[in-house]
């Protein structure tokens, strides 16, 4: 299977993109074909997707049309179609005869017009929630008020670049280079920078005294302030964190600005998720990281003990791999609380995942709490037939060692998930033992009950928008939505 840059054949499956590409720049089938030295007939096979994009026409694509290749491969269509899906799965459109050939149509054909039917709904979603969480500094006024939650715009922004940004990965190799920095030092090391080079403070202060913080700055005082709670790992990354802040701002608004992003507070969150990432970069160096992350066959343990980094630093490292010609597996990765919220997600295996409403709960994520501690590891299948590879295991946050009074506090725990296609299973040490070959292994899974098409599924706790309901008053199954047949 020839691929570029990391990216499969069927990642090339780019018809919608370029049809729309050719229809902004004006240009005919025979015009465009012209410009990438191919017939006009194998462009309308291309812009059909009856035939993939080779990686020489990709090639061309970006040269004569000054385009990503990371924009072009990455699978938005899919992604749109999923959470229009989801949408549609809302119980007020329940009387609408929408198929799922019906959203993929719009989607290959009108794009923008699926995005607007996810930001109106995003809008109606808040507000029906009482509207607390609506941007408090957005004009009310403005047409883009109607937006989407800071959360969901960083998200999305972070997910269209593929979660790797080179810029930032050159700028945490440039302080490693330039401050003699060793991987055994690296915490008294990035005290050294942050008080050489920017003349700030660092002292690390009793719990009491910061009972709701875990990391202060006061950019008067230049005193950086971080609680005794924070784990090692925790400290070394706040103290990465405001050196992103202090020496690369510019660079950090700048990434920003190109996300388009809809709020001062959208601003603000992509600005902290850009110096988060480079906080992961400067913990774990790319090459040295990647060379481990390979050489260990992904063994989150040993990547933990050898970067001095929590399990959820490590997962989320290993996500940003992408690299031109260093590319890292394409994992998933999807955080949950007890609760079944999903707090963080990202996917470059493909795996679509719910953004609205309740998720499917037979993901092993939600499993990994019955053994805290302990990684799970699962073989999971889309109704669509896509097979991955997952791990899951909970993690604690540093807010429950603070957790103070006299009566009995809640554990405050999270599960982070980890996957990939299960193409690359062999190649990651939680796989050693597991009879791959065999279908039965697999979990049948989906992204939420509302849209799965699944009506065998013992777990379903809502009927599927692609079934009609048809229940029989005579009978129970293990969930009033399975079908007995």
């Amino acid at each position: 299977m020839s691929c570029l840059g990391g990216v499969g054949m069927k990642a090339l499956q780019i018809g919608g993109k370029l049809r729309r590409l050719r229809q902004e720049r004006h240009l005919t089938q025979a015009q465009m074909a012209a410009e990438l030295e191919i017939s006009p007939s194998y462009l309308n096979l291309i812009e059909s997707n009856r035939r993939p994009v080779t990686a020489r026409v990709l090639l061309r694509l970006a040269e004569k049309f000054r385009v990503e290749i990371g924009a072009l491969a990455a699978d938005d269509d899919q992604q749109l179609s999923s959470d229009l899906m989801e949408v549609l799965s809302d119980p007020v459109f329940e009387d609408e005869d929408v198929k799922v050939s019906d959203v993929r149509e719009l989607v290959a054909t009108l794009p923008a017009i699926g995005r607007a039917m996810l930001a109106l709904y995003r809008s109606h979603h808040i507000k029906s929630q009482g509207g607390s969480e609506i941007d408090a500094g957005a004009d009310p006024q403005a047409e883009n008020s109607l937006a989407v939650l800071p959360s969901e715009e960083v998200t999305d922004f972070i997910q269209q670049r593929g979660n790797h940004f080179p810029e930032l990965e050159s700028a945490a190799e440039a302080l490693w280079r330039d401050n003699d920095i060793a991987l055994h030092t690296l915490q008294h090391d990035l005290i050294r920078v942050l008080s050489q080079r920017f003349a700030v403070q660092v002292e690390i202060v009793p719990a009491d005294r910061m009972p709701r913080l875990l990391r202060s700055y006061n950019p008067l005082t230049r005193r950086l302030e971080l609680s005794e709670m924070l784990p090692p790992s925790s400290r070394t990354f706040q103290l990465a964190h405001q050196i992103a802040f202090l020496g690369h701002r510019q660079l950090l608004e700048r990434l920003s600005a190109g996300g388009k992003l809809t709020s001062t507070a959208s601003d603000a969150l992509a600005r902290s998720a850009l110096a988060n990432y480079f906080a992961g970069a400067v913990m774990m160096p790319y090459g040295r990281f990647i060379e481990a992350a390979q050489s260990s066959r992904y063994d989150l343990e040993v990547l933990r003990s050898r970067f001095g980094v929590s399990f959820e630093q490590a997962c989320h490292r290993l996500t940003t791999l992408r690299r031109l010609g260093e590319e890292g597996i394409p994992f998933h990765l999807i955080r949950v609380d007890i609760a079944g919220n999903i707090s963080k997600r990202f996917s470059a295996s493909g795996i679509q995942m719910a953004r609205f409403g309740a998720a499917c709960p037979r993901w092993n994520v939600y499993d990994a709490f019955a053994t805290p501690g302990m990684v799970r590891v699962a073989v999971s299948r889309m109704p669509d037939g896509q097979t991955f590879f997952c791990v899951a295991r909970t993690i604690s946050s540093a807010r429950q060692g603070a957790l103070r009074g006299g009566l009995p506090q809640r554990v405050d725990r999270h599960a982070i998930g980890l996957g990939c296609a299960v193409s690359h299973a062999r190649e990651i040490v939680y796989a050693d033992g597991l009879h791959l070959e065999d279908s039965n292994i697999a979990t049948p899974i989906g992204v939420s009950c509302r849209t799965c098409p699944r009506t065998d599924c013992s777990d379903r706790a809502s009927p599927s928008l692609t079934q009609k309901l048809d229940i029989d008053e005579n009978t129970r199954g293990h969930s009033p939505y399975m079908a007995d047949r």
